[in-house]
């Protein structure tokens, strides 16, 4: 886990994890991708630790477990008639992760452009990877919660080891919201795009790229943006947390 530059390396794994392809949605089914989107990891971070002042931002993964399926039956209620009916979820089972992933500062909140101290962030971030996330991290959905541990990218045995390159298909990437970018709001609201992409595997590692670099981006509506200000919607007084020992929380090769 470095912390050089605002990157960070962790760990993340779980008994399930749902990354749901939204063409299976149509039905009331839902059916997983078989590697993790972009959105997924980010989130898991975002509840680990975030404030407005950065952006989080998802270099590669790699995918340390075989891929394997597993169909639950879900009871969804039926507002409508006041029922409830079967559908099928189907999940990723014992999902491991390696995630390699850097802080960038979010320029659309310029108001918070004090707040960018590298050193205060990085420290807050290692040490919630290392001790506990702020809330509870999962993949894809809420009932597939996980856990996040420091590691060394790279470390140990996958599984796609030596597979050589393949080809995962079109994939949805991410949604990137007004607020969260490189240009501030234009007024109380702006556009929210949903991303697609077609993500390659090379030896069990799925290199991301740029929510603005995929292939495909289309606007879904407007929304609201909002804009934190100092002192009143957002609060910066975290500077007792600076003097955590980064060095300290690294983990060596040996121990990841």
């Amino acid at each position: 886990m470095r912390n050089n530059n605002g990157v960070v390396e962790c760990r993340m794994y779980g008994d399930y994890a749902l990354f749901t392809d939204p063409v299976s949605k149509a039905g009331g089914e839902k059916l997983s991708y078989p590697a993790p989107t972009y959105e997924a990891i980010k989130n898991a971070l975002k509840s680990v630790y975030w404030k407005p002042t950065f952006i989080w931002v998802i270099d590669k993964v790699r995918i340390m477990n075989p891929i394997r399926f597993e169909a639950k039956g879900q009871k969804l209620k039926m507002f409508a008639a006041k029922q409830a009916d079967l559908s099928q979820f189907t999940y990723l089972k014992n999902v491991e992760y390696q995630v390699c992933a850097h802080i960038e500062w979010n320029l659309a909140q310029p108001a918070l452009r004090e707040d960018r101290n590298m050193q205060k962030h990085m420290a807050i971030a290692l040490r919630c990877i290392h001790r506990g996330p702020r809330r509870d991290p999962f993949l894809g959905t809420r009932e597939c919660g996980i856990t996040v541990e420091p590691c060394v990218f790279g470390s140990g045995k996958g599984a796609y080891d030596g597979c050589g390159t393949h080809e995962i298909g079109f994939m949805y990437h991410g949604i990137t919201w007004p607020g969260e970018g490189d240009a501030p709001c234009e007024g109380d609201k702006g556009d929210a795009y949903v991303n697609f992409w077609n993500p390659v595997m090379k030896d069990g590692v799925i290199e991301f790229i740029r929510p603005q670099s995929c292939e495909v981006r289309k606007v879904i509506h407007d929304v609201s943006c909002k804009k934190f200000m100092p002192d009143v919607n957002y609060n910066m007084d975290e500077d007792d947390l600076m003097d955590i020992d980064l060095e300290g929380l690294n983990p060596t090769t040996e121990e990841a």
